[in-house]
C-alpha cells in the first residue's frame, strides 16, 4: 500500500511576550503553554474568501493530520500519526484511506490541495496555531461539508476562537494531569466509532474536565465514569462526556477526550474508536450525531384544560396507552373536578363515589372524546393514611388483536363491590369492547376475567398498570394497599393493627404472601370467552403441595411489590419492566434497615423482589411480631426469607429475593453500604457509597416507562425518536427535582439478575421539567408513529386541573448523516 509522506515542518512562531500571553490563556483553559501571539481581534473581518469543492475530497478518501502546536510537540503525535495510518491501511477495503500529516497550517489557506482531504486530524498539543486567515479556511472547508476529528488537546487549540470552541465541542478547565484507569461508560451502540466497544471501557488516560459541559449541545458518544478516578478540581459529576460528535456548520465533527497518552494509540479498541470517529467524518459511513441534542426535541401539550364543570378533555390521569393507529386512550382515576364535593363518611352510601374516566385522543383531527366512565370507589379526596384512598380506575391495555376486535382492559375498584362495614373493596379485572367508530365504550359489554379483595380501610399504593408480552399473556400490577406508618416508615410489617380483623400495617399479609394477589404483578393468558388460563412458567402453580398445600396463587409471577403503577413489556425480548413506590422512612436505620427506596427492576422470569423482607440490591429489614411489635427480631434473610407473620396464610418460607435494577432514596441512587459477616449493611449513612450518582429522590414516586424498539420500515420520520434509543428503557418518577427522568441502558448478560444498568440518558431537558413543563409525569408510551406520549398529573392530589394534560414529545433531527448520496464510496452504504 502507497504510504503518503509526511510533510513535518519544525517551524515555532513566537517571542517571549506572546509566550507569556499564551501561558495566561492556557491557565484559564486548564492546559499548558499555549499561544504564539496576542488574541486576534474578534471584530476584525475574515482573511480569505477560500473556496473549497462541496463536498471536500472524493472516493480515493484522503485524511489529513494537523499536528501543528504553539509550544512543544506533545508525545502523541508520532504515535497518533502512525496509528491513524494504520487505521487507513487496515479493514475491509471499503473503509481504508491515505494519511497525510504535516504542522504548516498553510494548507488551510490552499484551497487545491484542502479540498482534496475527506477529513481533518486535530491531533495538536493546543494554543493559537492558526492566524485568521487559516481559520477562515478550515471554517470554509467544514462549510463546503468536511469532516474534523479532534483529539484530546485539540480542545486547547485556538483558545480565542468561539467558533473552533462550537467546532471542538468545549473547553477544558482544571484537569488531573497525571494518568488514571477508568471506565468509560459507551452508550451510543451504533455509532461506527462506538458499536465494537464494551459497554464499560476499562482504560488510562489524561482524562479533562469541561468548563462547560456540552451535554444537550453536542451528541455524547461516550462518558467517563468519574467515581473510577479522581477527576480532581473541576469536576463535572455523574455526565461527563469524553466522546462526542454533531453535524457541524455544514460538516461533521467528532471530538474525544482521550488520546492523552502515547500508548492509547496502540490499544485496540481505542484504534477502533478512532476508526469509526473517521469513517463518519470522511463520509466513508453514515451516522445519527444528532440524537440527544435538546434543540431536536418539542415537547407539546395536546389537550385543553377542561371546561368549567366538565371533565371533557381529561380525568385525573392515571395511565395511558397507545392503539396501533395512533389513537392514545387515556384513563382518569376517579377523583373529581375540585368543585365537587368529596364523601368522607363511611355512613353514607357514597362514601369515596367516582368516576373512573376514559378519553380518547385522535391525532389525525386533533380531537378528545370521553369514550366512557366507570363508577369507582377511590374518591376520598386528601388527608392522612386512614382517609385518603388511591383506589378507582387503575390501568388499561388493549388487546393484541384491538384493532378488529376493540376489546379494552380496565384495572378498577367498582363502587357497587365495597364494603362499608368491614372496609373492604374488591377488584377487578374486566374486558370491554370499544366502537372503533365513534371512540365510545360499551360499559354494558363488560366481561369480569378476575377479582380479588383488598381492603380499603387505609391508603396506599394500588398498583394498576397492565401490559400485554408477545404470547398474549397479559401482566397485572396490584399495589400493596398497606400503610407503613405503624413501622415508623421501614419496613411495613406491624402485624398489630387491623380493622375488623383485617391487618392494614402488614405487607405479609400481602405482598409477602404466596397466596394473596396483592403486591404483586400477575400473569394470565385471558381468553376469547372472557375467561382467563394459566400460563407456564408462573412463580406458583397453585397447586403446590408445600407445607400442606392450598398456599400459593398460580396467577403470581412476582411476589413482594410494593406500588407497580406502570409495568410495560417489551415485546421483543418479553423482559417486564417495574417500577415501585417505597415506604417512607427519610433515612436509614441500624436497627430497622435501609430508608424508603423507590424501586425498578428489569424482570426476565418469575420471582420474589423482596418487600417486605428486603430491598434495592437485598439489603435486609428486621423482623417484628407480637407481642411487642416495637422490639427489633432477628434481619431477615434475603437468601431464605421467612413469613412468620401471624398474618399470613401462604408459605413460610418463600422464594429467594431477586435483587433488582435500580433503587433509589433521598440520599441519592443506588445506596450500598459495607456488611458484616452475616451479610447485613451497616446502614450508616457516612458508610454508604452511592452506585447511581445519576439520580437522587427526596419526595418520590416511581413512573416506570417503555423501552423504544426503532423500526425503520415504520412510523413518521418527521416526528419519530431515533435509532440511537432503541433497546433503552425509560425511567421516571411522578416529581421532577432530583428524581429519575432518564434513559437507561441495561446489560443484557447481568439483565434480569441485579445488575446495574450501564449508562443513564437525562431527559429532563428533552421531556421538559418545571412549572410550564411537564412537571409531574404519571406515565409515558411511545406511539406507533415514534413519538412519545406523556400524561402529566396536574398540580393538585385526588383531582385534575388546569395543568393535567396530555403532551406529546416529538423529533425533528432528521436521519443520520451524511445523506446516502454524499457517501464519499457507494459500497459503504451496504
Amino acid at each position: 500500500m502507497h504510504r503518503a509522506p509526511h510533510h513535518r515542518s519544525r517551524s515555532r512562531r513566537g517571542t517571549a511576550a506572546a509566550l507569556l500571553a499564551g501561558t495566561m490563556a492556557a491557565s484559564l483553559l486548564g492546559g499548558t503553554a499555549a499561544t504564539a501571539r496576542p488574541a486576534p481581534d474578534p471584530l476584525s473581518p475574515r482573511a480569505t474568501t477560500l473556496s473549497v469543492p462541496s463536498p471536500p475530497g472524493g472516493a480515493n478518501v484522503r485524511v489529513l493530520v494537523f499536528h501543528a502546536s504553539a509550544g512543544q510537540e506533545p508525545p502523541t503525535v508520532d504515535p497518533g500519526i502512525a496509528a491513524i495510518e494504520q487505521i487507513g491501511l487496515s479493514g475491509p477495503a471499503a473503509g481504508r484511506f491515505r494519511t497525510e500529516a504535516t504542522d504548516d497550517a498553510s494548507v488551510f489557506t490552499n484551497a487545491r490541495k484542502l479540498g482534496r482531504y475527506n477529513a481533518v486530524v486535530f491531533l495538536t498539543g493546543g494554543g493559537d496555531v492558526l492566524d485568521p486567515e487559516q481559520e477562515a479556511g478550515l471554517e470554509a472547508y467544514m462549510e463546503a461539508g468536511g469532516g474534523f476529528v479532534g483529539i484530546h488537546d485539540a480542545a486547547r487549540t485556538e483558545p480565542y476562537s468561539d467558533w473552533f470552541t462550537g467546532l471542538v465541542g468545549a473547553r477544558p478547565t482544571t484537569s488531573p494531569a497525571a494518568v488514571q484507569r477508568a471506565v468509560v461508560e459507551v452508550g451510543d451502540r451504533l455509532h461506527p466509532a462506538a458499536k465494537s466497544l464494551p459497554l464499560n471501557w476499562k482504560r488510562p488516560d489524561r482524562w479533562l474536565n469541561w468548563s462547560v459541559n456540552p451535554s444537550g449541545s453536542v451528541h455524547t458518544v461516550a462518558r467517563v465514569k468519574e467515581s473510577s478516578y479522581q477527576p480532581g478540581q473541576g469536576a463535572n459529576g455523574w455526565d461527563h462526556p469524553v466522546s462526542w460528535c454533531r453535524d457541524y456548520d455544514g460538516g461533521r465533527s467528532f471530538y474525544t477526550g482521550m488520546g492523552g497518552t502515547a500508548d492509547s494509540f496502540a490499544e485496540t479498541d481505542f484504534r477502533d474508536h478512532l476508526r469509526g470517529a473517521l469513517a463518519w467524518t470522511s463520509r466513508i459511513s453514515q451516522a445519527d450525531c444528532k440524537a440527544t441534542i435538546t434543540a431536536n426535541y418539542t415537547a407539546q401539550r395536546v389537550t385543553q384544560p377542561n371546561q368549567p364543570g366538565q371533565n371533557d378533555q381529561i380525568g385525573e390521569p392515571h395511565g395511558l396507552v397507545a392503539a396501533p393507529d395512533g389513537r392514545i386512550l387515556y384513563i382518569g382515576r376517579g377523583g373529581a373536578d375540585s368543585s365537587q364535593p368529596v364523601v368522607t363518611d363511611w355512613n353514607n352510601p357514597d362514601i369515596g363515589k367516582g368516576r373512573g374516566e376514559i378519553h380518547v385522543y385522535d391525532p389525525k383531527t386533533k380531537k378528545v372524546t370521553l369514550a366512557g366512565a366507570l363508577t369507582v370507589f377511590g374518591n376520598k379526596g386528601g388527608g392522612d393514611e386512614l382517609t385518603k384512598n388511591e383506589e378507582g380506575l387503575l390501568g388499561i391495555e388493549l388487546d393484541p388483536e384491538f384493532q378488529t376486535n376493540g376489546w379494552v382492559y380496565l384495572h378498577y375498584t367498582p363502587h357497587s363491590r365495597i364494603n362499608r362495614d368491614t372496609h373492604m373493596a374488591e377488584r377487578y379485572v374486566s374486558r370491554f369492547t370499544l366502537d372503533l367508530a365513534t371512540n365510545k365504550l360499551d360499559t354494558a359489554s363488560e366481561k369480569v376475567l378476575l377479582k380479588w379483595p383488598v381492603q380499603i380501610h387505609s391508603c396506599c399504593h394500588s398498583g394498576g398498570g397492565m401490559a400485554f408480552d408477545s404470547k398474549g399473556n397479559l401482566y397485572i400490577a396490584t399495589g400493596d394497599n398497606n400503610s407503613s406508618g405503624f413501622s415508623s416508615g421501614y419496613s411495613g410489617n406491624n402485624p398489630q393493627p387491623n380493622f375488623k380483623g383485617v391487618s392494614f400495617a402488614d405487607a405479609r399479609r400481602t405482598a409477602g404472601n404466596t397466596n394473596n394477589l396483592n403486591g404483586k404483578i400477575l400473569r394470565i393468558h385471558p381468553e376469547d370467552d372472557g375467561t382467563y388460563t394459566l400460563p407456564a412458567g408462573n412463580l406458583f402453580t397453585g397447586e403446590e403441595p408445600d407445607e400442606g398445600g392450598g398456599k400459593t396463587r398460580g396467577e403470581i409471577y412476582v411476589m413482594g411489590v410494593r406500588n407497580p403503577a406502570r409495568i410495560f413489556v417489551d415485546r421483543t425480548t418479553d423482559i417486564l419492566y417495574a417500577g415501585w413506590v417505597g415506604p417512607d422512612a427519610g433515612s436509614p436505620s441500624t436497627t430497622w434497615g435501609p430508608a424508603k427506596y423507590d424501586t425498578f427492576a428489569a424482570i426476565t422470569k418469575a420471582g420474589n423482589h423482596g418487600w417486605p423482607f428486603c430491598m434495592g440490591n437485598n439489603q435486609p429489614y428486621r423482623d417484628r411480631n407480637l407481642p411487642d411489635p416495637s422490639v427489633p427480631l432477628g434481619w431477615y434473610d434475603c437468601a431464605r426469607p421467612k413469613n412468620e407473620s401471624p398474618n399470613n396464610d401462604g408459605l413460610v418460607n418463600l422464594p429467594p429475593v431477586t435483587p433488582n435494577t435500580i433503587w433509589y432514596s433521598p440520599q441519592g441512587g443506588g445506596p450500598d453500604y459495607p456488611r458484616d459477616a452475616a451479610g447485613v449493611p451497616s446502614y450508616k449513612v457516612e458508610e454508604q457509597k452511592l452506585l447511581l450518582p445519576w439520580l437522587k429522590g427526596g419526595g418520590q414516586a416511581t413512573m416506570n416507562g417503555p423501552v423504544y424498539r426503532f423500526d425503520d420500515a415504520k412510523g413518521d420520520p418527521a416526528v419519530r425518536w431515533p435509532a440511537y434509543w432503541d433497546g433503552k428503557w425509560f425511567v421516571g418518577d411522578f416529581y421532577d427535582g432530583d428524581q429519575p427522568r432518564h434513559a437507561v441502558l441495561t446489560d443484557p448478560k447481568t439483565v434480569g439478575k441485579g445488575g446495574l444498568p450501564v449508562h443513564a440518558e437525562s431527559l429532563k431537558k428533552i421531556i421538559p421539567v418545571g412549572t410550564d413543563g411537564i412537571r409531574n409525569l404519571m406515565d409515558w408510551k411511545f406511539a406507533p408513529d415514534g413519538s412519545l406520549y406523556v400524561l402529566d398529573y396536574g398540580r393538585g392530589f385526588f383531582t385534575s386541573d388546569s395543568r393535567s394534560a396530555l403532551w406529546r414529545v416529538t423529533y425533528k433531527g432528521g436521519g443520520p448523516t451524511p445523506a446516502a448520496d454524499q457517501l464519499a464510496r457507494k459500497a459503504a452504504q451496504q
